[in-house]
């Protein structure tokens, strides 16, 4: 596994990853998102997100946006340790960042805990979680 920067030939793979039903169900936001607002997103962003391949392809990405992580992996490649090096990689990269998890999002409160973040807070709907040190 290898993270490498973001650039344009991913936007559309972060894109249907994003909203592939698999993972929808893990972000707030649930709406679809057309190749013009990921454009639009990713030319202001660009450089705040970072891919995870295996063997060159693209299985996952993860991202820092103000100070917020976003991380996303192939519904073929959970469980298979990609969501973890993704996170181990982008702390060591901002290790002041934080996350947001929904509640029912239990395999990412697990992968989270798992990198040795904590609850700091949390409302009816989110954990707010920061890396313990």
């Amino acid at each position: 596994m290898v993270l490498v920067k973001n650039e344009k030939k991913y936007y559309d793979f972060i894109r249907k990853l994003r909203t592939d039903p698999d993972n929808i169900l893990g972000f707030l936001n649930r709406e679809e998102i057309t190749k013009e607002q990921q454009d639009i997103y990713m030319s202001e962003h660009e450089n705040c997100y970072f891919i995870c391949l295996v063997d060159n392809n693209p299985v996952g990405y993860v991202g820092v946006v103000e100070d917020d992580i976003r991380i996303c992996t192939s519904p073929e490649f959970k469980q298979k340790g990609v969501g973890f090096f993704m996170l181990s990689e982008i702390t060591k990269l901002f290790p002041k960042a934080k996350a947001k998890i929904l509640k029912e999002n239990t395999p990412s409160l697990n992968l989270f805990f798992k990198c040795n973040f904590k609850i700091l807070d949390s409302d009816n709907k989110l954990y707010y979680l920061i890396k313990d040190v």
